[in-house]
């Protein structure tokens, strides 16, 4: 009987730590969070149209990304704010568009406008009542569009008023705490962290060259940028970790 109690509360204890410990569970990616991946793509695609000098492949992945945010929409409870931040989001990438061409038909406000407008989108995502935490792949691909952006467009503008929320950080808060989520992963499921390790390795190396600290466009290597080869990882890094989820 004594020995019952002993094991009995030695599990108790054990369970306790547990409990203490984070909670790193891969489940399937909600609405929210393949609303907020979507938008974020759509973002790059607009900023590669731009950047590259309006290609027939990136109109129509913009095309394609914009509706898989609709999709993602349709399946979220109706939510009136939301609605209106997600129009205002596509209204600001169709602008994107009707500029046509040239860098000299494009307002020189108009990427504030668009990090604006996708910065409001996401938060109104993340404040959604079936919101979880799992928002990795939402990361990467906001580092993405930030360093799309440094590339084509210049300095994006994150959330400063939200440095606790990955809205308001950039690399150099950002990779450390995707390293910590590829780490954990690691713990999981070895074989499929160890798929993913290379193609982050690979991200991770250029974006923390970004230098986003800095005013100045350059990396802080001297090294050009690299957008379409870090859009193209990006997609297929988030792609990975979404079928892992």
């Amino acid at each position: 009987m004594h020995r019952f109690v002993l094991l009995r509360r030695g599990l108790g204890a054990v369970l306790m730590v547990l409990a203490g410990l984070p909670a790193f569970t891969f489940a399937a990616p909600t609405s929210v969070e393949r609303a907020q991946i979507q938008a974020t793509r759509a973002t790059s695609s607009l900023m590669l149209i731009r950047g590259e000098g309006f290609q027939k492949n990136h109109l129509q992945r913009l095309e394609e990304d914009l509706q898989a945010l609709g999709q993602a929409m349709q399946a979220l409870a109706p939510d009136q704010s939301l609605h209106l931040r997600h129009q205002a989001l596509v209204e600001q990438l169709n602008q994107g568009v009707a500029f046509g061409p040239g860098e000299e038909n494009m307002p020189w406000r108009y990427p504030e406008a668009l990090s604006q407008a996708l910065r409001d989108f996401l938060t109104a995502l993340r404040a959604h009542p079936t919101a979880t935490p799992a928002e990795l792949a939402a990361k990467i691909e906001y580092l993405s569009v930030q360093y799309l952006s440094r590339a084509y467009f210049g300095n994006f503008e994150t959330a400063r008023e939200q440095p606790n929320t990955y809205l308001g950080q950039d690399e150099r808060v950002l990779v450390p705490a995707i390293d910590k989520e590829v780490q954990a992963l690691a713990g999981e499921n070895p074989e499929a962290a160890a798929k993913l390790k290379v193609r982050w390795n690979y991200l991770r190396n250029a974006l923390v060259d970004m230098n986003s600290q800095s005013s100045a466009l350059v990396s802080q290597s001297g090294r050009p940028f690299a957008p379409l080869t870090i859009d193209r990882h990006t997609r297929a890094l988030s792609e990975q970790w979404m079928a892992l989820e």
